[in-house]
């Protein structure tokens, strides 16, 4: 069979411990196989970054920003322990915090849905899309340790005057922290969530804590109330859909009574608890899809779980794993769409879609990886775990 061929390449960025193993083993089984695979190929192990001071974070995303479609792996953040067990020079940030602010995306994650797995709320029905912001907060935050003494927040404008107000005043040891973010950033959120409702003709609800945040989160709602009525209220009236601006912790309560269907967009970190929170609930982590989406067109996808340390460590052992690679193919399958979409290729276009419901097919008919076992009631099928290299040749006999 001739492959399928490509016109410009992916940018590929690899990553650590089982999740790289993974890496692997979906390109040998279920790309390579059949597309003439083209990719310009970056490092991202802790070893690698280590070696190069994290400049092939840096140079992965430049590459993103040229060819404007990017698949990732699972990458380490490493904390004091990993620093020790890696023999770090210095506790290097998130690769993907460094990624999402170079290319000021929103990152949008959705459930990938299967026929015999039902969320642990099962009032869910349809998927719930976790829309999040990936620029600034805590993700580019300035932090350190406190003592006895007064810390102060100064901000100095362009001709030099300043302002300043106390943190707090401390009689004793503490933690301080400053974030920030920038209303160029919050706009480009807004558009993008604002443009994706559309396109999926999803109500869209909006969530932050301004009760609590008057000015920092009060900004995010001001600005997005702004553009919507400025530039998306007629359209989202002629879509028939609806905008909601409401605090978090309503919209969880809405969440919990809702049958999805609604595109949910949060804060940096709120979306990055809310994503797993909501995964989970879908049934697992490694059953979302998710996809960073800068304001001029840049697509970065990648899974959104880790790098799963543990079957790692037995995997480094000889021992044999079933760890669950679905969003890590679904991320692959969603780079290869869209870069046939932007190159006019519809044999990988179509590809990608087979690949995608080949996954599912192989999941329906009862073989699956150990962590969806327990979850999946099928009338008529048995669930047969695979290792993780039995559930990837599976798939491969139904693409």
């Amino acid at each position: 069979m001739e492959k399928i061929k490509m016109k410009t390449p992916l940018v590929e960025m690899d990553g650590d411990e089982m999740t790289r193993v993974l890496w692997g083993w979906i390109k040998d089984i279920l790309i390579c196989p059949f597309v003439d695979l083209k990719t310009e190929y970056y490092d991202l192990g802790l070893v690698e970054r280590d070696k190069t001071d994290d400049k092939v974070t840096v140079d992965s995303a430049n590459a993103t920003k040229k060819y404007g479609v990017a698949v990732k792996c699972a990458t380490i953040t490493p904390n004091a322990q990993r620093v020790e067990e890696y023999s770090l020079k210095k506790m290097y940030k998130s690769p993907n915090g460094t990624i999402r602010a170079m290319l000021d995306g929103t990152v949008f994650r959705a459930p990938i849905l299967v026929d015999g797995i039902t969320p642990y709320i099962p009032t869910w029905k349809k998927p719930i899309v976790i829309a999040r912001h990936a620029y600034g907060d805590i993700y580019k935050a300035v932090d350190g340790l406190a003592g006895n003494g007064e810390a102060k927040l100064v901000f100095t404008d362009r001709d030099g005057r300043e302002v300043t107000k106390t943190i707090h005043k401390f009689d004793g040891d503490g933690v301080v922290m400053a974030m920030h973010n920038t209303d160029k950033s919050i706009m480009s959120f807004a558009r993008a969530c604002f443009n994706y409702a559309l396109d999926m003709k999803l109500p869209l609800w909006f969530s932050t804590k301004d009760t609590i945040s008057k000015v920092y989160d009060g900004n995010f709602k001001a600005i997005f109330e702004k553009i919507y009525n400025e530039e998306y209220k007629e359209k989202f009236a002629s879509a028939g859909i609806e905008y909601m601006y409401t605090l978090i912790d309503d919209v969880v309560a809405r969440i919990v009574r809702s049958e999805g269907g609604i595109v949910w967009a949060c804060k940096n970190y709120d979306g990055d608890v809310m994503s797993d929170m909501v995964a989970t609930a879908y049934g697992s982590l490694a059953m979302m899809t998710s996809v960073l989406v800068s304001p001029d067109g840049i697509y970065e996808y990648e899974a959104a779980h880790g790098t799963v340390t543990r079957h790692y460590y037995k995997y480094i052992k000889g021992e044999e794993t079933s760890t669950n690679p679905v969003a890590t193919i679904f991320a692959w399958s969603g780079a290869l769409r869209k870069r046939g979409e932007l190159d006019n290729l519809p044999d990988l276009v179509d590809f990608a879609n087979r690949l995608e419901k080949a996954t599912i097919d192989t999941i329906e008919s009862g073989e699956m990886t150990g962590d969806l076992v327990g979850l999946f009631k099928k009338e008529g099928v048995t669930p047969n775990k695979l290792s993780s290299k039995e559930f990837l040749k599976a798939i491969a006999k139904r693409i």
